[in-house]
């Protein structure tokens, strides 16, 4: 029995070792991996203002909420050429190097979905409201 006894110690203190690794654990891989999970599927909130940034390849705000009549204006602040380019087609910038700007006034309401036709993985929208 004293054998039995010890297997069954043995048995029992393995897993309540890889159980405990299991539990302390869990909470690093949960937090470290839910961050960047939302962030990457969480769709960005609207900001309002009338400026876009173009940074780190990324335009900031992703999403800018304006009124009908706003004059929005890009900035490139990258070290590479960028351009803002409508996915209807309704506007549509040269290419700016560093340091230049883009303005375009929205007259009508709705949701303007725009790339860099240079790098079309950046993506904005401007959400015109009335």
């Amino acid at each position: 029995m004293g054998m039995t006894l010890r297997k069954l110690s043995t048995v029992a203190l393995a897993a309540a070792v890889l159980l405990a690794g299991c539990s302390a654990s869990r909470p690093a891989a949960d937090s470290g991996s839910g961050t960047p999970v939302g962030s990457v599927t969480a769709p960005a909130a609207p900001v309002s203002g009338n400026q876009v940034n173009i940074d780190g390849f990324a335009f900031a705000p992703a999403t800018l909420m304006v009124a009908v009549g706003t004059t929005v204006t890009w900035t490139n602040r990258d070290e590479e050429p960028h351009t803002v380019a409508a996915s209807d087609g309704s506007f549509h910038s040269p290419g700016m190097g560093t340091g230049a700007t883009f303005s375009h006034t929205f007259t009508d309401a709705g949701t303007f979905d725009y790339v860099c036709s240079i790098h079309p993985m950046m993506h904005g929208t401007v959400v015109v409201t009335r």
